[in-house]
């Protein structure tokens, strides 16, 4: 039996900060890896030890298995727990532990192998009887089979990534002539995110749910189940929001699906967590998606319910202890629902964003936990996936948690980078949601003109605070020795106040006291400063007291707006700006990334809508497109270049 007594973490963010949690606890000693990127970052500074694994690029850190074997040598590590994500189902680095005697916290090779591809791992279920969808799971991989086997399936059908998860490197097809353009993008994702272009297809099932059973397995042979998580609520194939219980699960169904993941299990004789993932349709009847050998992201509402620590689990096993409980001792109680913070703008079709975190203040309460690895000051970079964090609530019951949970979001600040929690809070409070009848096209049904997924556009109060707080650093600037904040009346101050193409004209008007007449958007209000710090400002707007975030600096406002946030500029003494033409010919790169295709060369004719360059940033393929019919004049980019957000790429004359 293993003596475990420092474990290297081979991940970084939250998850790297979750596990170093429960190691530390326990009384073992944690080492981090991090890369240039993640100098800096809170994982790095909560570890014992820490040790540089590289560049940015995931290829030259985090996904460099000699570097991280490296590590562990240099450190003492003799485990190591690869997270999920990144190593973590790399059979072959698995391998490299055990040959390099440190011990791996997860499955054995041979199970991440078989179950780490979608191809083999459906040929192996069906072998063992488990439900499984119709599809194509063969090893030829050229078009012409592709198409062939498309037809025989039907249409819709889903390509996936054998290799893949995370909804990267899979695309649903409506009809054959969508297919081959959605093979290239498929195949090309595959390979950037996860080194295999492997792929297989399959009947799409028509709003199905999505549920998966966690379960655990020890070196004695005991296998267990911990209940079923719902991850229904998906954009683009890739999990949102979870939940645990399934709210239309019945004891019979669940022990059906516990009992079919503990056979695909036992196929592969597997130890450690582990995660069986079905569809279920509206009749009951659920059908095999695939396996995940390692930690879930979503693990959290299990904990909640069961009362358990699963990185506890995955120690204890590791270390060649039986499982803690038997199947009969499980118990569920209560619910607890999950949602996903990403650095991304729902309102410019769900684009990653880059940037540095100027303030953030997680809303901590009874009942919610929240699972990050930010800190103030620290860049969101376009190295890494965009989710920086998770909030989690648990109640006595399902609309406890729920409601728990919205307040959560909407009270967790984060400025600096646009976030999806307006969706977030949208989503949570739909009564569809409420109700809990809802399938994997909830978002598609339900969201596709929603108001959260456009700009958001500020109220008349929300721009009377600003032009205050403009007012507040102006006054500070201009008026050494005084807060800003004057008694005497004075002459109304004009303002410009700008949301990117955008602009309303503010006149602010200095009462006694302290008071501000503020008039903005056709309507006049009355504020005033009751108490005001760096991040935080406690005004009175028009009778009503409240407390808002903020950060200013050099003419730019994130303002906390309950949910999300707010970035507004002080554009006053800005000069007047033509408006921009729709049919602009300038190609910009929307965010911090690689160029990974050039599709165009200079003196081409493109059409408006062609696909000129596939930019890969945050782990995702962003097809760019012509803007208007012409020729490209210049071109600036090439394959592998880096590019900053807003950097031209092309012109199209």
């Amino acid at each position: 039996m293993p003596t475990l007594r420092k474990i290297l973490i081979a991940n970084r963010g939250e998850i790297a900060c979750r596990i170093q949690r429960t190691a530390q606890a326990l009384g073992y000693r944690t080492v981090a890896v991090f890369s240039d990127a993640d100098a800096d970052a809170l994982h790095v500074q909560l570890a014992d030890e820490a040790v540089h694994i590289g560049p940015a690029a995931v290829a030259q850190s985090y996904l460099n298995a000699q570097a991280i074997l490296d590590a562990a040598r240099r450190s003492g590590a003799d485990a190591i727990h690869p997270g999920y994500g990144f190593l973590s189902e790399n059979a072959p680095f698995a391998q490299a532990c055990a040959d390099a005697g440190l011990t791996f916290i997860g499955p054995s090779p041979e199970a991440i192998e078989l179950m780490g591809s979608k191809r083999l791992s459906k040929v192996a279920m069906l072998a063992a009887g488990v439900p499984c969808i119709a599809g194509y799971q063969g090893a030829e991989q050229d078009d012409q089979t592709l198409a062939r086997e498309a037809e025989r399936i039907g249409y819709p059908l889903m390509i996936k990534a054998s290799a893949g998860g995370g909804g990267r490197g899979m695309r649903l097809v409506h009809e054959a002539g969508q297919l081959l353009e959605q093979l290239r993008t498929a195949r090309s994702e595959a390979l950037n995110a996860f080194g295999s272009a492997e792929l297989i297809l399959e009947q799409a099932l028509i709003a199905p749910r999505h549920v998966e059973i966690q379960l655990f397995g020890d070196q004695h042979g005991h296998l267990i189940y911990l209940g079923e998580r719902d991850c229904s609520i998906q954009r683009r194939h890739q999990k949102v929001i979870e939940e645990a219980p399934c709210p239309v699960m019945t004891p019979a169904l669940r022990q059906a699906m516990g009992e079919a993941a503990l056979k695909a299990a036992r196929a592969v004789d597997y130890v450690g967590a582990g995660t069986v993932e079905f569809l279920l349709d509206s009749r009951g009847h659920f059908y095999f998606l695939e396996m995940n050998t390692r930690l879930q992201v979503e693990h959290p509402v299990t904990e909640l319910i069961t009362g358990l620590d699963l990185v506890a689990w995955q120690l204890q096993v590791a270390a060649g202890l039986p499982l803690p409980l038997r199947q009969e001792q499980v118990e569920l109680k209560g619910h607890a629902m999950e949602v996903r913070l990403y650095a991304e703008d729902p309102a410019q079709a769900f684009m990653p964003q880059t940037g540095r975190i100027h303030h953030w203040l997680p809303a901590l309460q009874a009942g919610v936990r929240i699972d990050h690895g930010l800190l103030e000051g620290q860049q969101v970079s376009p190295f890494y996936d965009p989710m920086l964090g998770k909030i989690i609530a648990y109640g006595a019951t399902r609309e406890e948690a729920r409601r728990k949970l919205v307040r959560a979001v909407e009270d967790t600040v984060l400025l600096g980078v646009q976030t999806n929690q307006r969706l977030l809070a949208a989503l949570l409070d739909h009564p569809q949601f409420i109700s809990g009848e809802f399938s994997t096209g909830f978002i598609p049904e339900h969201f596709s003109a929603h108001p959260s997924l456009h700009p958001h556009v500020p109220s008349a109060e929300e721009l009377a605070i600003a032009a205050a707080l403009f007012y507040q650093q102006s006054a500070q600037v201009h008026s050494a020795g005084l807060t800003g904040w004057r008694n005497n009346a004075s002459a109304p101050l004009q303002q410009q106040i700008g949301l990117q193409d955008a602009r309303w004209p503010a006149q602010v008007t200095v009462l006694a006291e302290g008071r501000l007449s503020i008039e903005v958007a056709a309507q006049t209000l009355h504020l005033t400063v009751l108490e005001i710090s760096p991040h935080s400002v406690y005004l009175e707007l028009d009778g009503i007291r409240r407390r808002c975030a903020y950060a200013l600096a050099h003419g730019q406002l994130w303002l906390g707006t309950r949910p999300g946030a707010l970035v507004l500029q002080d554009q006053t003494l800005a000069p007047v700006r033509g408006q921009a033409s729709a049919s602009c010919g300038t190609l910009k790169a929307p965010m911090d990334g690689a160029i990974v295709d050039v599709l165009v060369s200079e003196g081409a004719q493109v059409r408006k809508g062609q696909l000129l360059l596939v930019l890969e940033a945050m782990k995702m393929e962003h097809p760019l497109k012509a803007g208007i019919d012409g020729v490209i004049k210049r071109l600036q980019v090439g394959p592998g270049d880096q590019v900053k957000n807003r950097q031209i790429l092309l012109e199209v004359e």
